[in-house]
């Protein structure tokens, strides 16, 4: 049935209502005002490095950012930003901590006692995790909050899209035909769950030459062009190889690049409260 009853046994998967039973409340000390996915297709394609970017640039330009580590096996976002400090609770909540610029992170490698500890845990504990980095976080008042999900369509995907009012999301990818395929199942994921593509970066699209100028197409041509005009996506970035970039990252010093290639990308996430 397509009708609402407010049971949910009988209403369909579009119904809004059914929808809002799997929300899960925010801590009672915060306000976060917009929540923006990163996702990708498959593991390896930079999506970590581009939710700090845009994390980035949005409080360069005065928004008030947070950073939720959904990626609860393979969390990088505080070797990112050179965060060693640990999360504390207090009777209230958990405390995130702050990057040197003021971005709130959250991630299970600030609850553990070394960074190097591996998390062996089952999908519904992870899944778990997430929610509670959702809701007993004392986040405060935040105009974005950017969720850095691990890769693949799985229970952490699926708990984000369920569980958080996400806004949009943006997909990050290569350009290898393997990986143009695999993306599109996580927009095809966003268009299931009536969630917005906010937009599509290209990672690793090409390397310059430092000597000669010259672009070379690595991982092979681009085929972002086909995925954005097949569904409809307009905001499209590429990202160029920069061994530069990686070595920032290594130092979690990503507070100090520029990342201007992303900077329509970020207006298009602040354009959600203007």
């Amino acid at each position: 049935m397509s009708e609402c009853t407010h049971d949910c046994k009988t209403c369909g998967e579009n119904c809004s209502s059914r929808k809002e039973n799997f929300r899960e409340p925010q801590n009672k000390l915060s306000d976060i005002k917009k929540v923006i996915g990163i996702v990708s297709g498959k593991g390896g394609v930079g999506k970590s490095s581009v939710t700090s970017q845009l994390a980035v640039l949005t409080c360069r330009h005065g928004y008030k950012t947070a950073i939720l580590d959904a990626d609860v096996t393979g969390p990088s976002i505080p070797k990112t930003f050179g965060i060693t400090e640990r999360a504390y609770a207090t009777d209230d909540g958990i405390i995130p901590v702050k990057t040197k610029s003021g971005i709130d992170v959250m991630s299970i490698n600030l609850l553990l006692e070394n960074d190097t500890d591996p998390v062996v845990w089952r999908g519904p504990v992870i899944a778990g995790t997430v929610k509670q980095f959702w809701t007993d976080v004392i986040w405060g008042e935040v105009d974005f909050m950017f969720v850095d999900m691990p890769p693949g369509t799985g229970d952490v995907p699926l708990t984000v899209f369920q569980s958080l009012p996400l806004d949009g999301i943006i997909v990050v990818t290569s350009p290898q035909d393997l990986v143009s395929m695999i993306v599109e199942k996580a927009v095809k994921m966003a268009q299931l769950m009536n969630v917005p593509v906010l937009g599509i970066v290209e990672n690793m699209s090409y390397f310059e030459c430092p000597d000669c100028g010259k672009v070379h197409a690595i991982f092979g041509e681009s085929k972002i062009e086909e995925i954005v005009a097949r569904y409809g996506i307009e905001n499209v970035a590429k990202l160029p190889i920069n061994p530069e970039f990686a070595v920032a990252c290594d130092k979690g010093a990503v507070e100090n690049l520029e990342a201007s290639q992303l900077a329509e990308m970020a207006k298009s996430v602040e354009n959600l409260i203007k």
